[in-house]
């Protein structure tokens, strides 16, 4: 089962409970955390896990043979997103703005235009007790996460049970993270603003045709409204964590809620089982 953990907003606890629903499940199984969050990765912190191998990740941007260019703009014109420009007997490319999509390659007339790859960040892979682990890191000054969100996730290991740390809100890399996924947990917390972002997480889910469940973090320390918009969708609440300043204190020393607090571990285990009854009813 591929469980994608994700939330509308960052700060509501998506990394906590992506990690913690990791490790219960250690001696159930094989077990895979793919942290996806590639702009800023933060699962390592709580996991520790023990990195074994590292590859870059790669984008193919275009590279003109001017000896047989004869700009005639057909590349430029061509391309979706300005990456490739033709300036009399110039031709000027944008890398940060190539999407390595190849059109350019394959319209030239004059074959003039071949592929390089351009290094734009980074998948590490290791383990963490019995959670193998992989994320990605976007490199500095790189606008587009999901080259390196797709990296990570060619890594899948579909004979185990793959939790998805997705990034936060509803951009690009999300869907990127969300797509292909059999069920998605949304994590959210009982304010205003965690409503508004659950409700447009919810839409983007159903986009994707995912299945979704929520988690409520922070319980008590906010209103209703999560659960009543909870009710009113026919969204099951699969779990709620309190406002406890115990957990916010083993998130400060970098510690999941399973590995501080033992006696949440069922309740994990719990949230793992609820998310394949909906994932196999909504399939």
């Amino acid at each position: 089962m591929i469980l994608a953990v994700a939330s509308g907003k960052g700060g509501t606890g998506k990394t906590l409970v992506a990690t913690s629903l990791a490790l219960s499940l250690e001696g159930q199984g094989p077990v895979q955390l793919l942290d996806c969050d590639a702009e800023e990765p933060n699962a390592h912190i709580l996991l520790r896990p023990t990195i074994t191998s590292s590859r870059p990740v790669l984008v193919p941007v275009p590279k003109v043979d001017k000896e047989k260019c004869t700009y005639c703009r057909v590349c430029s014109e061509a391309c979706p997103y300005n990456a490739i420009a033709v300036m009399g007997e110039n031709v000027l490319v944008f890398p940060e703005l190539c999407h390595g999509c190849g059109v350019c390659t394959y319209v030239c007339p004059e074959k003039a235009i071949s592929e390089e790859g351009r290094e734009v960040g980074v998948v590490e892979e290791g383990r963490a007790g019995e959670v193998r682990f992989v994320h990605g890191r976007l490199a500095i000054g790189e606008a587009m996460a999901p080259p390196v969100i797709r990296a990570v996730k060619q890594r899948t290991d579909g004979s185990s049970t793959v939790i998805i740390d997705v990034p936060p809100g509803n951009s690009c890399p999300v869907v990127e993270a969300i797509k292909g996924s059999d069920f998605c947990i949304l994590v959210t917390e009982p304010t205003p603003f965690g409503l508004h972002d659950l409700a447009l997480a919810v839409e983007l889910a159903t986009k994707l045709t995912v299945p979704c469940g929520v988690v409520i973090n922070r319980d008590g320390g906010g209103d209703e409204g999560v659960e009543r918009y909870c009710s009113q969708q026919h969204i099951p609440v699969l779990l709620k964590i309190p406002l406890d300043r115990r957990i916010a204190e083993l998130y400060c020393r970098g510690q999941t809620l399973v590995a501080g607090m033992p006696s949440w571990r069922e309740a994990f285990r719990d949230l793992l089982e609820s998310s394949q009854r909906l994932a196999a009813v909504g399939q």
